[in-house]
């Protein structure tokens, strides 16, 4: 059967066949096509994505650097703790400077909580009396209600690993070596020189990792 007729020059026109055929070219053509578009959006959702989680994680570790740098000194804290560790959370106690004000001390938490990693430091204060307060109260989670301050750093976060290393250089320790702080006996012979950290993002195997030096020396 066909559908055309006869043309005033001679020539004919497509048949029923060649039309269904060249429907199904331009068809299969337009799938092709579809798909191709939908998997160019797709990696670019992903990698849109893996690009704001990375930028994530250097703002993180930028901001863990600058506390690492300013970490109170240990002749500051002889009587009372300065860092502690462990996985997913991490405490200290920093300086802070400011123009046209003494030195002060405030202390800063990081801790991971249901896959976000948040940073929350105390109003500084030259009262040792106080830094204690705070301290006990961040390690007892007292005055918890106060978390609504903390800074979300990064989302997604698997996991927070940390070790510690020592003027002693006896490699790296576990983070469970610094959990008693200053008032550990080794912590009073030892001085902590350097802080790693690992990060591990939900659904990635590695972990990204950086060493961050305690204090200015």
């Amino acid at each position: 059967m066909r559908v055309s007729r006869k043309l005033n020059n001679g020539s004919r026109g497509f048949t029923l066949v060649e039309l269904i055929i060249a429907v199904t070219i331009l068809a299969m053509v337009a799938v092709l096509g579809w798909r191709g578009l939908d998997g160019i959006v797709r990696s670019r959702i992903s990698l849109t994505a893996e690009m704001e989680q990375t930028r994530g994680m250097q703002l993180t570790f930028a901001q863990l650097q600058s506390d690492c740098a300013q970490i109170a000194p240990k002749m500051l804290m002889t009587t009372r703790p300065y860092l502690s560790a462990e996985p997913g959370r991490l405490l200290m106690v920093r300086l802070v400077f400011a123009d046209q004000q003494p030195t002060r001390l405030q202390v800063v938490d990081y801790r991971l909580r249901d896959g976000h990693l948040t940073r929350q430091e105390s109003a500084p204060t030259r009262d040792p009396n106080v830094i204690d307060t705070l301290w006990q109260n961040a390690l007892s989670d007292a005055g918890d209600g106060a978390n609504s301050q903390a800074v979300l750093l990064q989302s997604d976060v698997a996991s927070m690993q940390m070790q510690v290393w020592g003027s002693d250089q006896q490699g790296w320790r576990p983070s469970s070596a610094i959990s008693a702080g200053s008032q550990d006996s080794n912590a009073s012979a030892n001085k902590w020189t350097g802080l790693q950290v690992s990060l591990q993002l939900r659904g990635h195997n590695g972990s990204m990792a950086k060493t961050f030096l305690l204090g200015a020396s």
